[in-house]
């Protein structure tokens, strides 16, 4: 369950140095956000999915390489603080990696792993920062329901690319290079390949 503080409003980056460190907080809109590290079942679509996109768009192997991929960074936009599932950017937009504990850079692409305790966040203020700040691509992951939605921000408003569900093929922007199957991103069920 995802728990808004009201009485942090106004919150500040020392409320989340004080989050205790079995939980995820963020700060988003004033308001100290706090929400469970990932199930087994949302690490593993993430560790997955990475899985997929590093080798092509990183590394360049069997792709274009790149890019540069990150699990749950710690994103600062003004007053507010995000922690995505996954992000990425294109090596242009972010030439080197600083040395501090977050970015203030806007990634190109974010993926966010949808939980029972953090679904309504994505989909909601999540998504309005993200479209703020200039975040090109998002990528909505549901593993409880093998269900892929990619939106593209266009004239700053988010227009869905692509549905992609179950064992379906993934060739969606900003990484149509490489094609994959969705049904890898859920080791424990039927998979393409059995």
């Amino acid at each position: 369950m995802t728990l808004v503080r009201p009485a942090l409003l106004g919150a500040t980056y020392a409320d989340i140095e004080a989050a205790p460190p079995h939980l995820v907080a963020e700060l988003l809109g004033g308001e100290w956000v706090t929400h469970p590290r990932p199930s087994p079942r949302h690490a593993s679509a993430s560790l997955s999915l990475v899985g997929e996109l590093v080798g092509p768009f990183q590394k360049g192997r069997g792709g274009p390489g790149g890019w540069v991929f990150m699990a749950e960074p710690e994103l600062h936009f003004g007053s507010d603080v995000v922690v995505p599932s996954l992000a990425s950017w294109r090596r242009e937009t972010l030439p080197a990696l600083p040395d501090v504990p977050y970015l203030t850079t806007p990634p190109d692409w974010v993926c966010e792993v949808l939980s029972p305790s953090t679904e309504t966040v994505d989909r909601g203020v999540n998504r309005s920062i993200y479209a703020a700040c200039g975040v090109s691509y998002l990528w909505l992951v549901d593993p409880r329901v093998r269900l892929l939605e990619a939106f593209a921000l266009v004239d700053g408003r988010w227009s869905l690319l692509a549905t992609v569900r179950d064992q379906d093929d993934v060739a969606i922007p900003p990484f149509e290079a490489a094609p994959f199957s969705l049904g890898l991103l859920w080791p424990f069920d039927p998979s393409p390949l059995a």
